[in-house]
């Protein structure tokens, strides 16, 4: 017991002094674009709500009449008596969607990603992630099997070397060996898309599995908000879908053809032995899947604000175009961020500070994220108290 006491605390004392430690902070309300922090009135810049679903009272309505039907708790796992027709109607809803024979669930996205990854790569296998994959991915690669490579962030040109390299080292090596592919549709700390047309031919070419975790752009982006991939012309063998962002809820899917379903549902741990998620959230969850795919004021509401963003702050050293919700505005060290969230916050707009070890050192950010809950005004007046604090701060 001394020896892990003593553990944490280093560790504590090492983070606290870089600056860096984490704190939870009680926010009632901060689901919503307004919201009070005190006696503070507060708009939100923070929330990954990009369609405004997470207090929608259509949606919310939804969830208590699925409490009337379903009842409130799923009660077991999936595969003893957790799995309800409230369940398979979302399965249904999300693969008439999306185009695919399955939709295996998740009580997180974290958990389906490493579901997938644990449950497919054998040792001898070749993983390969574009290194600003989230930290469920990376975690997951480190700790299965196979051997992980990181290709640089959304260089097809060193995925496919790295894939050629493998491929002729494993013809007499490992003859038996397979290649999984991962990447994220959109990048959560910079907004920017997967280049995923050139990475799924390097795949096609490659025979190598393509899996994508389109978390951020899933009702975001593509023909009624299928998401990056349908907006790329791209297919992936795996797609993973959270609930967590543009749904307004939380939970994730798997999504794949028939086959991968079958193998997922025999060997996924964390979908087997997970007590699975409540019933009445899997009704409302297929309700959101409706609004997300026949709402297109949502996405069109987003593009206007984006354009009102870009116009206001398109010129500030440190700002980021991005084609997404997600406005990242680069200040270099965690002192610089966290002075100017807290002076923002001070004039009543919640923006946060990412610093390391989430985003590498040298690049702490704001992470300032748009949702159709905001007004015009809204972004208007988040630029006019940026634009001070940035001038200042580079004098």
């Amino acid at each position: 017991m001394p020896v892990f006491k003593q553990r944490v605390r280093q560790a504590l004392a090492a983070r606290s002094a870089k600056g860096l430690t984490r704190t939870l902070q009680c926010l009632d309300g901060a689901n919503r674009a307004k919201f009070e922090y005190g006696e503070r009135a507060l708009t939100n810049f923070s929330s990954n709500d990009y369609l405004g679903l997470a207090c929608d009272a259509d949606l919310a309505l939804a969830w208590q009449k699925g409490i009337d039907q379903c009842g409130v708790g799923s009660a077991a796992s999936p595969l003893v008596s957790g799995f309800s027709s409230a369940h398979q109607a979302l399965e249904d809803a999300l693969c008439t969607w999306l185009g695919y024979s399955r939709a295996i669930l998740f009580g997180s996205g974290f958990s389906a990603n490493q579901a997938v990854l644990f449950s497919l790569l054998q040792k001898g296998d070749g993983l390969y992630q574009d290194r600003l994959n989230h930290a469920s991915l990376m975690e997951a690669g480190m700790l299965s099997p196979a051997q992980m490579k990181r290709f640089r962030h959304n260089d097809v040109d060193h995925l496919a070397s790295l894939l050629h390299s493998t491929n002729s080292q494993s013809s007499t090596l490992n003859p038996q060996g397979a290649n999984m592919v991962v990447t994220e549709g959109v990048f959560s700390m910079d907004g920017d898309l997967a280049p995923l047309n050139a990475v799924a031919n390097t795949c096609q070419a490659t025979d190598s599995l393509l899996m994508v975790d389109d978390a951020h752009g899933v009702g975001v982006l593509g023909a009624q908000g299928r998401g990056s991939c349908e907006q790329a012309g791209v297919k992936p063998d795996i797609l993973v879908v959270t609930f967590g962002k543009a749904f307004g809820l939380s939970g994730a899917a798997v999504m794949c053809g028939a086959e991968m379903g079958d193998y997922l549902t025999q060997f996924a741990r964390h979908h087997v032995y997970s007590t699975a998620i409540a019933p009445s959230q899997a009704y409302a969850l297929a309700h959101a899947v409706d609004k997300i795919s026949l709402e297109e004021w949502r996405r069109e509401k987003l593009a206007s604000l984006q354009h009102v963003y870009q116009q206001h702050l398109g010129d500030m050293s440190g700002y980021i175009e991005t084609n997404t919700p997600i406005k990242p505005f680069i200040l270099g060290s965690s002192d610089n961020a966290m002075k100017v969230a807290t002076q923002l916050k001070q004039q009543g707009f919640w923006v946060t500070a990412i610093r390391p070890p989430t985003v590498p050192s040298g690049q702490a950010r704001l992470r300032l994220t748009l949702t159709a809950n905001h007004s015009r005004q809204d972004v208007i007046n988040l630029a006019s108290a940026i634009r001070p604090l940035l001038e200042d701060l580079r004098c």
